[in-house]
C-alpha cells in the first residue's frame, strides 16, 4: 500500500531560527518569499538522519560510492541522463558552486550573460568574481515568456562574454526549457565561444505537459563543454543540509573548479548533507510524486483565485519551479514598494521582482510551497491590500 503525505499539515516554524519564517519580527506574517518549502521532507531521508544521529560522531566525512551510485540511478531512472561519477564535484551548495566556477572559467572583467528575469544569486555570484552581468531579457506576452534569440546571439558574439549562466528549469519565469530551445542556445554559445553553467537544481519540479531535459543530454560538443549544477536541496526541502553538485565532462574544465572549490574552501560537505542525498536519490521518489501534485493544486487554486478576484493581475503559466510569478504593474508601484508595503500593511512576505533584473520590474514572486490553506490567507490579505489602494 502507498504511503500518503500530508502537505496540508500547518507546521509551526517560527523559533527553529528560520530564515524564512524569523527574519520577521511581526508573528503575524505569512512569509512567501524565500525558496523554501512548509512541508517536512520525506520520512526516509529523516529516518536516515536518525540513524547517523544515533552513531553520535561527526568527524569528517568521506563520500562514499553509495553517494555517487544514488546521484547517478535517480538521473538516468527519471531523465535519461548517464552521469559519469568521475565527472561529479560534490561542494555545499549550488550558489558556492556557481560562484567558484565562475572563479575557474572566467576573468575579472569578463561578461557573463544572463537571461531575465533571473534568479537574484546570479548577479552577486558574477559581481563577487569580479565579472558583470550581460543581461538578456526574455519576451514576456501576458502569460509566459519566451527565449529573444536574436539578442542572445548579439550579446554572445561580444568576445568578453565568456560564460553563460542558464537557468533550467527557469526561477522566476516559471519556464521548462524544450530541447529545441536549449539546442539553440548551445549553438549559439559554442558559435561564440561562451562556456554554458546550467543551474538545474529545479529540475524536479516539473508540470504535467512538461519536460525537463538536462543540458548535458544534448550530446556533441554543446554537452561536452558545459557545464551541470544540482541537487536535491530544492526538491526535498534540505537545503540547511549544504549539499550540492556540479557535473563537468571535460577533463580541464572539472580541473579549474575542482581546484577553484579547494581555493573558495568549500570542497568538504557535512555527513548529515550526504546521508540525505543518499536517501533522497535513492527512496524519496514517492513523497516527490505526491509533493508534486501538491503544488501543481496550489498553482491551480492560485490561478483560479486569481482570475476571479484579480484579473489585473495575471499570472504566468506555471511549467516548472514552485514558484508563481505575478504582473502586479496594475498597483502603479514598484516592485521594491510593493514588497514593503505588503509586509508593513498586509503582513505578506513576497519577493519583489526587480530583484531579478530590470526586466522583473512590476511583478512579484510567490512561494507556492505551503499548507493550501496559507496560500488562501495570503491571497485574501492581497486582495484586500488591493482593494485599498483605490
Amino acid at each position: 500500500m502507498t504511503e500518503t503525505f500530508n502537505f496540508d499539515e500547518l507546521i509551526p516554524r517560527r523559533g527553529t531560527n528560520s530564515v524564512k519564517w524569523d527574519s520577521a519580527a511581526d508573528a503575524d506574517v505569512l512569509p512567501l518569499w524565500v525558496a523554501d518549502m512548509d512541508f517536512r521532507t520525506a520520512p526516509a531521508i529523516t529516518e536516515a538522519l536518525a540513524r547517523r544521529v544515533e552513531h553520535g560522531i561527526f568527524g569528517y566525512t568521506r563520500v562514499p560510492d553509495a553517494y555517487y551510485d544514488a546521484i547517478a540511478g535517480w538521473f538516468s531512472r527519471r531523465h535519461g541522463w548517464a552521469i559519469d561519477r568521475r565527472h561529479v564535484i560534490y561542494t555545499i551548495g549550488v550558489v558556492p558552486a556557481l560562484s567558484a566556477i565562475i572563479r575557474a572559467l572566467a576573468m575579472p572583467g569578463d561578461k557573463v550573460l544572463v537571461q531575465t528575469p533571473v534568479y537574484n544569486c546570479f548577479f552577486s555570484s558574477i559581481r563577487n568574481n569580479g565579472c558583470m552581468p550581460e543581461e538578456s531579457p526574455l519576451l514576456w506576452d501576458g502569460r509566459t515568456y519566451r527565449m529573444d534569440f536574436n539578442d542572445l546571439e548579439r550579446r554572445a558574439s561580444d568576445p568578453r562574454v565568456t560564460l553563460m549562466l542558464l537557468c533550467n528549469p527557469h526561477n522566476p519565469a516559471c519556464r521548462v526549457w524544450t530541447r529545441e530551445e536549449l539546442e539553440r542556445v548551445g549553438d549559439i554559445c559554442l558559435r561564440h565561444g561562451v562556456t554554458v553553467v546550467a543551474d538545474e537544481i529545479h529540475c524536479e519540479f516539473v508540470m504535467p505537459g512538461h519536460a525537463y531535459t538536462p543540458f548535458a543530454t544534448l550530446g556533441g560538443e554543446i554537452a561536452r563543454r558545459a557545464v551541470s549544477c544540482v541537487s536535491p536541496s530544492k526538491t526535498f526541502n534540505i537545503a540547511g543540509l549544504q549539499i550540492a553538485n556540479i557535473v563537468a565532462p571535460d577533463d580541464e574544465t572539472r580541473r579549474r573548479i575542482d581546484r577553484a572549490i579547494n581555493l573558495n574552501e568549500v570542497c568538504d560537505v557535512n555527513p548529515f548533507g550526504v546521508a540525505a542525498t543518499i536517501a533522497a536519490y535513492t527512496e524519496g521518489e514517492p513523497w516527490l510524486l505526491q509533493l508534486l501534485d501538491y503544488i501543481k493544486g496550489n498553482y491551480d487554486f492560485l490561478a483560479a483565485y486569481c482570475r476571479e478576484h484579480l484579473p489585473a493581475f495575471p499570472v504566468a503559466e506555471l511549467e516548472g519551479t514552485y514558484l508563481a510569478w505575478m504582473d502586479c504593474r496594475a498597483t502603479g508601484l514598484t516592485s521594491e514598494e510593493l514588497e514593503h508595503r505588503l509586509l508593513a500593511e498586509a503582513h505578506v512576505w513576497l519577493n519583489a521582482g526587480s530583484m531579478y533584473g530590470a526586466a522583473g520590474e512590476g511583478f512579484m514572486r510567490w512561494n507556492l510551497a505551503c499548507p493550501r490553506a496559507r496560500l488562501a490567507e495570503a491571497l485574501e490579505r492581497f486582495v484586500r491590500f488591493v482593494g485599498g489602494l483605490g
